[in-house]
């Protein structure tokens, strides 16, 4: 097994960071890495926000939902769905910009972020570097967009903390490969894995807890898809610009 699998097979999400910087060739390469992620038409329907500022990053972190480890991370970074870019060379071209009057340009953006996302991640953890993905960046978008000044078109889409581990969270258990690795054709015969899992899943929970908690997947996942959890994302889409006709 090479480094590279090596790294991204032993991802962990890290939540508490030492108080070290990172060194400005470190960020370089993980924002070089971002840019040279592949997008949909080469339109390059992506944006990162470099956040270093502690009380931005105290802010961030309270717009998430109060999760810290944005804070005490040293670099905090808000990937952006963007097709403003993409508005400037219509007006440049002196044709409409209809492609945001799609929800495809929500599934271009998102994909290509989450790509960027995963280049950003394996940079980091190949320097030794720890991270979160954060998706509560999204609990409040509106607020998010007015601190960070995003123009029309551009969403915030998720953020990521970057920074040396303070702990060793292990490696969370994951489905069997047959639950998500499908041959040919989808089998949606599930129940006995999804069952399997939960039992795995729990021990996990209890061990890592030293018996505090005791929940099954199935029940963590549903104390969030159980309502729309987020329900100020629809809103902000508009306000930014993006339509939902087909």
């Amino acid at each position: 097994m090479n480094e590279t699998i090596q790294t991204l097979t032993n991802h962990q999400s890290i939540r508490k960071y030492k108080d070290t910087p990172l060194q400005e060739e470190q960020l370089v390469a993980i924002l070089d890495s971002i840019q040279r992620a592949p997008t949909s038409i080469n339109g390059q329907q992506v944006s990162v926000i470099v956040v270093k500022d502690k009380e931005r990053k105290k802010t961030l972190a309270a717009y998430s939902g109060n999760q810290t480890w944005i804070e005490e991370a040293p670099v905090f970074l808000v990937f952006c769905s963007d097709f403003y870019r993409a508005k400037l060379a219509a007006e440049k071209q002196d044709v409409p910009l209809k492609i945001t009057d799609s929800i495809e340009s929500l599934l271009v953006g998102a994909t290509d972020v989450g790509i960027a996302l995963g280049n950003a991640m394996a940079a980091s953890e190949s320097m030794g570097l720890g991270v979160v993905p954060i998706g509560g960046i999204r609990q409040n978008p509106i607020d998010v967009i007015e601190l960070l000044q995003l123009p029309a078109y551009v969403v915030p889409i998720v953020g990521l903390a970057i920074g040396y581990p303070d702990q060793n969270p292990g490696l969370k258990p994951r489905f069997k490969r047959e639950a998500v690795c499908h041959e040919e054709t989808y089998n949606a015969n599930l129940r006995p894995l999804i069952d399997e899992y939960d039992e795995r899943f729990k021990n996990y929970i209890s061990e890592r807890t030293n018996g505090q908690e005791a929940r099954t997947w199935s029940e963590s996942i549903m104390q969030y898809y159980r309502f729309s959890y987020f329900p100020e994302v629809l809103p902000m889409i508009k306000k930014q610009g993006h339509g939902v006709e087909e």
